[in-house]
């Protein structure tokens, strides 16, 4: 990953990234950080996710290692969701990232509507 002109991002990488940080995970991990979960726990908790991109996220996770998958000997059987000791590495990286775009979101918010101003001059 690392070069001696600096960081280099290849696929596999970029793979794990994408998985791990897209839409729905960085709120599915969110929850489960702090407390084991339902299915449902979780629908619930995420409110606009679908149930079809809930179920695909966290199987995403947990083939990834950071999510691990729960059979409850219950009538009817229950599945409980939580994250590993490898998921829970990711708090901190995200954290940082986080708080990056909290600091400069104001100054991202600049740039969008320069640029946006700019493409719409250049249209008309």
């Amino acid at each position: 990953m690392d070069t001696a002109d600096g960081l280099r991002i290849d696929l596999p990488h970029r793979e794990l990234l994408d998985q791990v940080l897209d839409k729905w995970s960085l709120s599915v991990l969110n929850e489960l950080c702090e407390r084991p979960c339902r299915f449902n726990e979780l629908r619930r908790a995420v409110p606009r996710v679908t149930q079809k991109s809930l179920t695909a996220t966290l199987r995403r996770l947990e083939r990834n290692g950071v999510v691990e998958r729960e059979v409850l000997a219950t009538r009817p059987v229950g599945v409980r969701y939580r994250i590993t000791p490898l998921g829970k590495t990711l708090r901190e990286p995200v954290d940082v990232l986080l708080a990056w775009a909290s600091e400069h979101l104001p100054a991202v918010t600049r740039a969008r509507e320069t640029f946006d101003a700019r493409e719409d001059g250049e249209a008309r």
